[in-house]
């Protein structure tokens, strides 16, 4: 008898505990729940005005300027005849190979000066390494504007007005600060012993780069070549002011359809659309290796 009144208040408090348990059991399964449809949500309102994009672009332009929006008409590729030139005087062709010779170009160039450049902050730091850090942070507190002008000037005085050469030597410029931060984060997590062992074996520091650098941080390459290809791509100021017609980027030449006689919401929309999938098939091609890259630079 004893006994089972000794017992009776273990097992209520067991009791409690498991009751206990499974309630925040339901509740961690119902804030799993929350946060769930709250991302979803977050993603439907960030993909919603790509796919009204997308949608518009294959409308006539009188039903893509009903109001409210005619999300059910008939579908159509007008949009996307005139803009690739059926209908329209100018050609996107030469504006969109520029756009991809400056990009490609310019992010192969980054990531090769980048790369050393983040080895010798990072593995082998110089003296005042975080000097340098600071100056290649440096050279993004200026606006872009407030370089119009000299720019302009360095530009006119050399002869490389509306060439893409000198569009590919300045978003070199612009990206590679960005360029040197980023891998130097990812260089930081490699274990020095590796870097050791390949000096024990004699290896200089053209083969280190090459045999043990570039594959471990392959991912966090392909993040930054990728951050720096957008970058390129989307830039307009500089392009808008420093080319007319011979270097035009793709960006300067989608800025013509919106014209004092209107603006053409449907070609518009196809313009945009067509502008923007070199982009998207960028991020989609190179999706593995940004989520690995920016994990593997991510703080610990």
């Amino acid at each position: 008898m004893t006994t089972a009144l000794a017992s009776a208040p273990s097992k209520l408090a067991a009791t409690r505990r498991a009751s206990n348990a499974r309630n925040r059991r339901r509740g961690g399964r119902g804030a799993n729940i929350a946060l769930g449809l709250l991302a979803w949500v977050i993603g439907i309102l960030f993909v919603f005005p790509v796919f009204y994009m997308l949608l518009t672009s294959l409308h006539s332009e009188f039903n893509a300027a009903t109001n409210p929006p005619s999300f059910f008409a008939p579908l159509t590729l007008d949009g996307y005849r005139e803009f690739f030139g059926a209908s329209s005087g100018a050609s996107p062709w030469p504006p969109l190979i520029n756009s991809a010779t400056a990009s490609i170009v310019s992010t192969i160039v980054v990531i090769l000066l980048a790369i050393p450049a983040a080895y010798a902050l990072s593995v082998k730091p110089v003296e005042k390494w975080t000097d340098v850090m600071f100056f290649f942070l440096s050279t993004k507190f200026l606006p872009a504007v407030a370089g119009l002008l000299p720019l302009y000037i360095i530009a006119k005085t050399i002869g490389l007005l509306d060439n893409i050469n000198f569009i590919v030597i300045l978003y070199t410029a612009m990206n590679l600060p960005i360029a040197v931060w980023m891998l130097r984060s990812f260089l930081a997590d490699i274990p020095v012993e590796l870097f050791e062992a390949a000096a024990i074996d004699g290896a200089g520091l053209l083969r280190t780069l090459r045999s043990i650098i570039v594959p471990i941080i392959s991912p966090g390459i392909a993040a930054t070549a990728l951050i720096c290809f957008i970058f390129s791509w989307n830039e307009l100021l500089l392009a808008n002011t420093l080319t007319s017609i011979v270097a035009q980027t793709a960006p300067v030449f989608l800025t013509s359809f919106v014209t004092s006689q209107g603006l053409f919401l449907a070609k518009v929309c196809a313009a945009a659309t067509a502008v923007s999938l070199p982009v998207l098939i960028a991020g989609f091609a190179a999706q593995d290796k940004l989520v690995q890259g920016l994990s593997l630079g991510a703080v610990k």
